[in-house]
């Protein structure tokens, strides 16, 4: 029998060297039992709670979809999974694929035993999560910090009455602090967390664990209590339980939703000030400033401004600088996202939205309305109504043939008892054979009729003027949404590389669009770089296609 050990460790629990552990006490039942280690599946630092957010146990599922093994074999329940609904998921996919369970706790797993043990494992989950919380509050409430480092403090860890290091500890960090009020001085005085961020990584000031400073870090979200402008620590006061973390049960994957002030718990700690609540209050009232100006449109209906539609190329371009991601920086550009929010990449360049989309989709349409992809297109639409001509004249042939034996076998039925051998199994015989004709019979006339070799006169002016409109098509209100999604689907990226002699920006598009146009290209024996843009659209923003595996390597500019 071909078994699989399963094993895992939870960082928050457990050390490394279990996953070493309960694969040797996974070997050794195998052995006993006489099966075979097919495969060995580790997930290492990863809670059990969800099965979504485990790689390895993914693997493992697929794998067993494929039919590789028949034994699942781990140290106990709760390695397996400690929720539930995955434990029960995992019973029933293994028993429809016909694959046992066994740990070494329990034996060989019935439907009862995973039921039980799943739910024990949920259990002490949640039970874990209720006194882990509890110990929390209880350090809140005697203003210690449960978990975590913001930036301005350092930890500490003096010891009790006991000798032991009491939890929760926090000092003042006097360089980090000076930043902190740097940073609520300039935001107070107008400054936008995106150039406060510039200027703080061209000095060389870290930020947070040692990273670069970007917009986001300082402004972060007021309703959550997270970003520098956000943290109440700074003006002495402890604020917890601002926010719980709910798991989505189609991701795994833990979303936070703000709590009301009412289940905050809150408490002063006026030793870890760090700005005063006269700098404090300014910082707010300019944030709520900033936010009413943000939530208000021409129109005069509140947060339509900020709710930004995604375009063709969203999430699909980036830069070919420090490789971040391209963003929409005004109404119709795309800048470097980097360059804007920390400072850090040098590339200032931008491109606009509809020239980029006209040049990646525009090289499509024009490839596909170049004569011989026409010819292409027309001559694949003959073959395939071909095809379907001599499938459908086979398989009418076949059923005629067949209807004609059974006609001549009836014909001999008929002569033999006309002739005096009638017996009970003509009898049978002759009964078998009119249902069969019958049968035939319908199939003949559901038959699809052999298709009609001939196209449309228009159909040729009919496919150019759908290619040609393509853009406006795919840009239309309607579409914009379902065609935004399919043609990202199709471009694993666009690399905007900024041009050292301050001319516009190259592009490369790698992805399967990219594909598409190369075996355009063949189609058409394309060998030459064709001319640049259309008219009016200035400087041509050169745009290489990047063909994929499978594909005949080669670049063409668009």
């Amino acid at each position: 029998m071909r078994a699989v050990i399963y094993a895992r460790y939870s960082s928050e629990l457990q050390l490394d060297r279990s996953i070493e552990d309960q694969i040797a006490d996974c070997k050794r039942l195998i052995e006993t039992k006489g099966w075979t280690v097919h495969k060995v599946y580790t997930d290492r630092a990863i809670s059990g709670a969800s099965a979504l957010q485990r790689p390895a146990y993914q693997q493992m599922l697929t794998d067993m979809d494929s039919g590789q093994f028949d034994m699942i074999v781990a140290e106990a329940m709760d390695r397996l999974g400690r929720n539930l609904s995955d434990c029960a998921h995992l019973g029933d996919r293994a028993k429809f694929r016909r694959v046992g369970i066994h740990t070494i706790a329990h034996g060989e797993l019935t439907p009862i035993h995973i039921a039980v043990l799943g739910m024990m494992s949920q259990w002490f989950l949640t039970d874990l999560a209720v006194k882990t919380k509890r110990g929390q509050r209880g350090l809140v409430t005697a203003g210690k910090i449960p978990a975590g480092k913001a930036y301005g403090y350092d930890l500490l860890s003096p010891a009790n009455a006991k000798g032991s290091p009491t939890a929760g500890q926090r000092a003042i960090n006097p360089a980090e602090a000076a930043v902190i009020v740097r940073i609520f001085e300039l935001y107070a005085n107008g400054v936008s967390p995106r150039d406060i961020a510039a200027r703080l990584n061209a000095e060389g000031i870290k930020g947070p664990d040692g990273r670069t400073w970007a917009d986001t870090t300082i402004r972060g979200q007021n309703d959550r209590g997270t970003g520098i402008l956000n943290n109440g620590l700074y003006r002495g006061v402890l604020e917890w339980n601002r926010c719980s973390y709910i798991k989505n049960p189609q991701t795994g994957k833990k979303t936070a939703r703000p709590n009301p002030p009412s289940e905050w718990t809150i408490t002063q700690v006026p030793d870890l000030r760090i700005v005063s609540d006269e700098l404090w209050n300014k910082v707010k009232a300019r944030q709520g400033e900033v936010r009413t100006d943000m939530a208000r449109d021409p129109d005069g209906n509140a947060l339509n401004a900020t709710h930004r539609r995604k375009f063709l190329l969203s999430g699909r371009l980036y830069c070919g600088e420090c490789g971040g991601p391209m963003t929409i920086v005004n109404q119709e550009s795309y800048g470097c996202a980097t360059k804007r929010s920390k400072g850090t990449c040098s590339n200032a360049g931008t491109v606009k939205r509809t020239d980029i989309e006209e040049r990646v989709l525009g090289g499509l349409r024009d490839r596909l309305l170049a004569p011989d992809a026409v010819k292409a297109f027309m001559q694949a639409y003959l073959d395939e109504r071909k095809r379907l001509h001599q499938e459908a004249n086979a398989a009418r042939a076949g059923l005629e043939t067949e209807l004609a034996k059974i006609d001549r076998k009836i014909n001999a039925l008929v002569k033999a008892i006309e002739d005096g051998l009638y017996d009970q199994s003509i009898k049978q015989q002759m009964i078998d054979l009119r249902r069969q004709h019958t049968e035939i019979e319908a199939k003949l006339a559901l038959a699809d009729a052999p298709p009609v070799l001939t196209l449309h006169p228009k159909l040729p002016e009919l496919y150019r003027a759908k290619v040609a409109d393509l853009i406006t098509a795919l840009n239309s209100d309607g579409m914009a949404a379902e065609a935004g999604d399919l043609i990202r689907s199709m471009v694993d990226s666009v690399i905007l590389i900024p041009d050292a002699s301050g001319g516009p920006m190259r592009a490369e598009l790698h992805g399967d669009l990219a594909n598409i146009i190369s075996v355009c290209d063949r189609l058409s024996g394309c060998s030459k770089t064709p001319k640049a843009g259309p008219v009016g659209m200035g400087p041509a923003l050169e745009l290489s296609v990047v063909a994929g595996i499978g594909f005949e390597p080669m670049t063409s500019r668009l």
